[in-house]
């Protein structure tokens, strides 16, 4: 009897479908986050086993090397024979790895069958990973031909995109934000780190991700004031936008991003560890926009576009939005930078204080 010829390849996402995020080890990382590599254009390739076809696919790679430049295109391979893991190393710019050894990001994208049959092929996602095309593992032509008219990051949607983000001017007077930034100066503040799930435990580390300072706020006089600024002109539009109460705000911190050290924090999101999960939605109150250039906040997933309040004016978004500052190039930034979420986000913070380390900073 004549064997049945293989069914005719489908894509297991159609354009438009969202990518799901992950987490995997890759070089350098026992646990790497997907979800950071948005802001560009990403293929992800699900390679076959070591042979023919993988060496074919390798030379179709770096024929057309100069395009994956981390800016407008980066390429993720996913690897789960052990040999190839062992030696794997990233090729920046815009050429890494992702290890799968047990085959579960595989399995989840469709290139593992439940019988543990391998289905390689190409996977190409625009700057908020969405679908834009999926090949056949053989199809490198029509891949690279798609790759080649691809617009730039800006214009990938085809139209301008806005962050989904709420601008406020005046919630705080010029005479406050001037008393905030006086009490920062006395203070000096100090080196701002960031959160990370490390052993199962959140702990604060100080790295180059962020180059900031702060200064956290105690008299209980001045925070009653901007709790009380808050509630009246900010909490209320939350309501009316989003549809949200909030009831909770976490830390009454000035920030400073000095031009000095060129202040900076690199695209993240404030809501991924154990420690910060309750948070909901991220405030930056600028205290002196008209003093310092660079700095402001720009939301990878909506292209380019950056955002800027007023003095005393305030950009609300949820935390789950991965967003960047940008580096300070003249003069001081000085922001007022609180959390805001609600009962149930207290009902999560208290579950997990058991996972915060004592010297968790507050990211």
């Amino acid at each position: 009897m004549d064997a049945k010829p293989p069914a005719p390849w489908t894509s297991p996402f159609a354009p438009g479908d969202p990518a799901p995020w992950f987490e995997t080890a890759a070089p350098g990382s026992s646990a790497f986050h997907f979800s950071t590599t948005v802001g560009r254009y990403i293929l992800l390739g699900f390679l076959p086993e070591p042979g023919p076809e993988r060496s074919a696919s390798f030379a179709a790679l770096g024929a057309h090397r100069g395009a994956f430049d981390d800016d407008k295109l980066a390429a993720f391979l996913v690897l789960r024979d052990a040999e190839s893991i062992a030696q794997a190393r990233n090729q920046p710019p815009g050429l890494r790895w992702f290890f799968d050894a047990d085959g579960q990001t595989s399995r989840r994208y469709g290139a593992l069958g439940p019988d543990g049959e391998p289905h390689p092929y190409w996977l190409l996602l625009d700057p908020s990973h969405r679908t834009l095309a999926a090949f056949p593992f053989e199809e490198t032509a029509a891949l690279f031909a798609r790759i080649e008219a691809l617009p730039e990051v800006a214009d990938f949607a085809g139209v301008d995109l806005y962050a989904p983000v709420l601008i406020l001017p005046r919630v705080f007077e010029p005479e406050l934000c001037r008393r905030l930034i006086a009490l920062y100066d006395a203070d000096g503040g100090a080196p701002s780190g960031v959160m990370r799930d490390i052993d199962g435990r959140t702990v604060g580390v100080l790295d180059d991700f962020k180059r900031r300072r702060d200064l956290f706020l105690s008299d209980e006089a001045l925070c009653k004031e901007l709790r009380a600024r808050i509630a009246r002109r900010l909490i209320p539009m939350i309501a009316r936008t989003y549809q949200y109460q909030v009831t909770r705000l976490e830390r009454y911190l000035v920030a400073c991003y000095d031009a000095v050290d060129g202040g900076y924090f690199r695209p993240h999101r404030d809501n991924e560890t154990f420690g910060t999960a309750h948070r909901k939605f991220a405030v930056s109150i600028n205290l002196n926009a008209e003093e310092f250039e660079g700095g402001d906040l720009r939301f990878p997933e909506f292209g380019p576009r950056t955002y800027r309040p007023p003095t005393g004016g305030a950009v609300v978004f949820c935390c789950s939005l991965q967003h960047e500052a940008t580096p300070v190039t003249r003069g001081r930034r000085y922001a007022f930078l609180p959390f805001l979420y609600d009962e149930a986000g207290q009902a999560l913070r208290e579950a997990n204080l058991d996972r915060m380390a004592p010297s968790s900073s507050d990211g």
